[in-house]
């Protein structure tokens, strides 16, 4: 929430930022005042100063909360309580109380876990020390070493002068000192606001990974024979779902028996997620890579067929009027009139499809998969490697994003008229 909450504030104070800059460094163009751009989606482009602060931002706030060493340490978030610690615990026993100190080393997993030497004291309840590993909380049985303990009626009554009763607990300046019901202290130590590597682990962490796989592998695969299968998987499954989805769509939308024919199977299948469909998939194409391919292919099948019949439902009419004016025949019209028309809204079920199909692999290659990066993920995710699982999420992010860039190229190459009437 709170790096939520960040996130929003850097929103909102780069959008005014940047609008002033732009609206200060911009001459006044009054002519352009006359054009109307609202609600036109084709006069609306990309921010590269959003854009960019977007990432960097979004980079420097996992790095703040992982306390990465490469940005400067006052930029990190209040992280995890290291060092060494104190308090204080009095003991109750025969009518009589005494005080006796708890010293204790908290430490990183990797660094020194000596336990501090202390002395005793005089009295009856005795000094103790513990170490304890960063993120973690350890029991500790404070009256194990004096004279007169738990089992002889002794109990603790307050903490650093603060009551404390089974079941209560006190907040020390370096952790949450709590008591179980028995009265056993039990020490949490002061995490801060920064992640612990095992859950988000700092990005040079990850970069590092990505290194030592892309030199020696995993599995017995390089990287980018990880990353090649999966895409080629995604292509191959994207490619047979539009060879099929987009003649179906086009039936569809020309004709009244096929839309009734394939209407209600499309509706159905729609809302379906393709991962419903590994089950039957397995049972009809076994475990190989037919049945990856199958499941990325239904993934892609159904939005591709409706994005297809969309474009030509929604082809302005009064162009195919223009063209049976002039003479056209049905196959010009098709030609010269409903397919490049309905492109646009093609190229956007395929930008959603190819998401969707991105999203279907990891899925699909939970199935006995030997390589992939979604074979990668599962498995590094099984040992707690979530360095690994960052990289491939990290990863295929990336070439699904080219891959959407190299298609919105296309459309705007290809389709340069959509747009305008």
């Amino acid at each position: 929430m709170i790096i939520l909450l960040i996130y929003v504030a850097i929103f909102v104070g780069a959008f005014f930022a940047v609008k002033y800059v732009a609206a200060s460094t911009t001459p006044k163009d009054y002519t352009s005042l006359k054009t109307v751009t609202f609600g036109d989606e084709s006069a609306v482009r990309p921010s590269r100063a959003a854009s960019i602060i977007s990432v960097v931002s979004i980079f420097l706030l996992w790095a703040a909360f992982t306390g990465s060493s490469l940005i400067p340490s006052f930029l990190h978030a209040p992280g995890a309580f290291t060092g060494t610690g104190e308090f204080t615990y009095t003991v109750e026993a025969g009518g009589e109380t005494d005080d006796a100190t708890v010293t204790v080393n908290v430490h990183d997993k990797d660094a020194d876990g000596t336990v501090p030497d202390v002395a005793l004291g005089d009295g009856f309840a005795k000094n103790d020390s513990t170490s304890i590993v960063k993120y973690r909380s350890k029991l500790l049985r404070v009256d194990q070493n004096d004279e007169q303990g738990r089992d002889s009626g002794a109990q603790i009554v307050a903490v650093n002068g603060q009551a404390i009763t089974p079941g209560g607990e006190v907040m020390t300046d370096f952790a949450r000192v709590a008591m179980t019901p028995k009265g056993t202290l039990n020490i949490v130590p002061k995490t801060g606001w920064q992640m612990e590597p095992i859950w988000l682990p700092p990005p040079e962490d990850v970069a590092k990974r990505v290194s030592d796989i892309a030199t020696d592998g995993f599995r017995n695969f390089t990287l980018l024979e990880h990353l090649g299968f999966s895409l080629f998987r995604v292509v191959v499954g994207f490619f047979f779902g539009a060879l099929i989805g987009i003649p179906l769509g086009y039936a569809m939308g020309l004709s009244n028996w096929f839309r009734g024919w394939f209407d209600p199977i499309v509706e159905f299948m729609r809302p379906v997620p393709p991962l419903a469909l590994i089950p039957l998939v397995i049972i009809w194409a076994g475990i190989g890579e037919t049945g990856k391919i199958i499941l990325l292919f239904l993934a892609a099948l159904w939005i591709m067929a409706i994005a297809a019949r969309s474009g030509v439902s929604g082809v302005n009419i009064t162009k195919v009027h223009a063209a049976y004016s002039l003479g056209a025949s049905k196959w010009q019209i098709m030609r010269h009139v409903i397919i490049p028309n309905s492109l646009p809204e093609i190229f956007t079920g395929a930008r959603v499809a190819m998401g969707v199909c991105w999203g279907t692999v990891v899925a699909a290659e939970l199935v006995a998969a030997e390589k992939g990066a979604g074979m990668m993920i599962m498995v590094a995710s099984k040992f707690q490697n979530t360095d690994i699982v960052l990289m491939g999420i990290i990863l295929i992010g990336v070439i699904g994003f080219s891959i959407d860039v190299l298609m919105r190229w296309a459309e705007r190459i290809l389709v340069p008229w959509k747009g305008k009437s």
